[in-house]
C-alpha cells in the first residue's frame, strides 16, 4: 500500500514539471496572431488618391488617404461655409501637420469654381498708362486745379502746383514751373509747348522790377525777394518759411544757415539786404508753452528738457546769464537764442 502511494506521488511530480516546460499553443497563437494583424495595419502606407476638399465626402477623403479626424475636421469647417480656394487652406484645417500636408499636397485638387481667378483687365476701360490726353494751349497764371486734372495730374498734384505757384507770385518760365516737386521732368517736357507765361508789359517794367535797395528782409513778401540779385525761387521759399520759424531774422548772415543757399549767392545779395531785428517776434520763455519752444530752430530737445525742468523748479529767470550760470545753455547756445528770448511778464495776463 505505502508502495503504490510512492508511486502514485512520483507520477504527479512528473506531470507538473512536464506542465511548466510545454508552451500551450491554443489562445496564445490567436493573440500573437492578432498582434501581428494590428501591427501590419499600423506600419502599412496609405494609398493616396486625388480629391477636391470642396466635394469629396467623408469616405472619398478617408480613401484619399486623410486620417479619420482630419477628414471629420474638413468636412465640419465647409459645413461652416468654409470654401477652399488654394490647396494651403488645408493646412490650417484642424489637426493637420505640416509633414501630413507636404504629403497630401500633390493629390490636392481645387475645383475650376472655387479656386481664385487672376483678374483681367478690361480692354475697353482705359488705364492710366493707356490713356491719352488732348492738350491746348493754356496760360498756367490763371490754370485751375481742375484743369490740371485733366492734363494728367493727380488730385494732390494739382493742389501742390496751384499751391507753388501762389507761394512763389506766379510761374514765369519751364525753369520756375519743373522746380515744383509735383512736376516731374516728364511731365514739364510734355506741357512746354502748350504752357503760355504772362508776358510783362515793356512799358511798366522798371515799375514792377524796382524796389528799394537794401530790401528790409522781415517785412519782404516772395515777389521783393524774387528781384534780388542771387536770390532765386527755390531760395526764397525756404528764406521766408525760415523767417517764419525763428519768428524774423536779426542778422543777414543767419540765412546763409539754409543748405539751399550756396556762398556764392550769399555774397550777390547779402549787400543788398538788412534786417530790422525791432520785428523780431520773441518767446517770453518764462511762461511759453512746450509746443511753441519746440518749433524754434535753435531750441533743441535736450535744451527743450533743460528749460522746461529747471522752469518748474525755479519759476523763471531774469537775464540770459542766469540760464548760463545754471548750465541750462551754452555760451554758443545763449548767443544764438538770446535775440529771441524776452524774461519780462507774458502780455497775455
Amino acid at each position: 500500500m505505502l508502495e503504490a502511494l510512492v508511486w502514485v506521488v512520483i507520477l504527479a511530480l512528473i506531470i507538473l514539471v512536464v506542465s511548466l516546460f510545454i508552451r500551450p499553443v491554443g489562445r496564445e497563437a490567436v493573440i500573437s496572431a492578432e498582434l501581428n494583424n494590428r501591427d501590419s495595419v499600423i506600419i502599412s502606407t496609405p494609398q493616396y488618391s486625388s480629391f477636391d476638399p470642396n466635394e469629396a465626402d467623408y469616405t472619398t477623403l478617408v480613401k484619399a488617404g486623410l486620417p479619420r479626424n482630419i477628414a471629420v475636421n474638413l468636412i465640419r469647417w465647409r459645413e461652416s461655409g468654409k470654401v477652399f480656394r488654394i490647396k494651403e487652406d488645408i493646412a490650417l484645417c484642424y489637426g493637420m501637420t505640416d509633414s501630413l500636408y507636404c504629403i497630401l499636397e500633390p493629390y490636392i485638387t481645387i475645383g475650376e469654381k472655387y479656386r481664385i481667378k487672376p483678374k483681367v483687365a478690361d480692354q475697353n476701360k482705359p488705364t492710366e498708362s493707356k490713356r491719352e490726353y488732348i492738350y491746348s494751349p493754356f496760360r498756367i497764371d490763371t490754370a485751375t486745379a481742375n484743369y490740371l486734372r485733366t492734363i494728367g495730374f493727380s488730385s494732390r498734384q494739382a493742389d501742390l502746383v496751384i499751391r507753388y505757384r501762389d507761394m512763389i507770385g506766379g510761374y514765369r518760365n519751364i525753369e520756375e514751373f519743373e522746380e515744383c516737386y509735383a512736376v516731374d521732368s516728364a511731365m514739364a517736357a510734355r506741357l512746354k509747348p502748350y504752357i503760355i507765361f504772362p508776358q510783362r508789359d515793356t512799358t511798366d517794367i522798371t515799375q514792377t522790377q524796382h524796389i528799394e535797395l537794401p530790401l528790409e528782409i522781415n517785412s519782404a513778401d516772395s515777389a521783393s525777394l524774387i528781384k534780388i540779385n542771387g536770390i532765386g525761387t527755390k531760395s526764397v521759399v525756404h528764406i521766408l518759411r525760415y523767417r517764419d520759424l525763428l519768428g524774423g531774422y536779426h542778422s543777414v548772415e543767419q540765412i546763409s544757415e539754409l543748405k539751399v543757399v550756396t556762398e556764392e549767392n550769399f555774397r550777390k545779395f547779402s549787400q543788398q539786404i538788412w534786417c530790422d531785428s525791432a520785428k523780431i517776434k520773441k518767446i517770453y520763455i518764462n511762461f511759453a508753452r512746450p509746443k511753441e519752444l519746440e518749433v524754434h530752430p535753435y531750441i533743441s530737445s535736450r535744451m527743450l528738457k533743460r528749460i522746461i525742468n529747471h522752469r518748474e523748479l525755479k519759476g523763471g529767470w531774469s537775464t540770459i546769464e542766469e540760464m548760463t550760470d545754471a548750465k541750462i545753455l551754452s555760451k554758443d547756445e545763449a548767443a544764438r537764442i538770446a535775440p529771441y528770448l524776452d524774461f519780462g511778464t507774458n502780455p497775455k495776463e
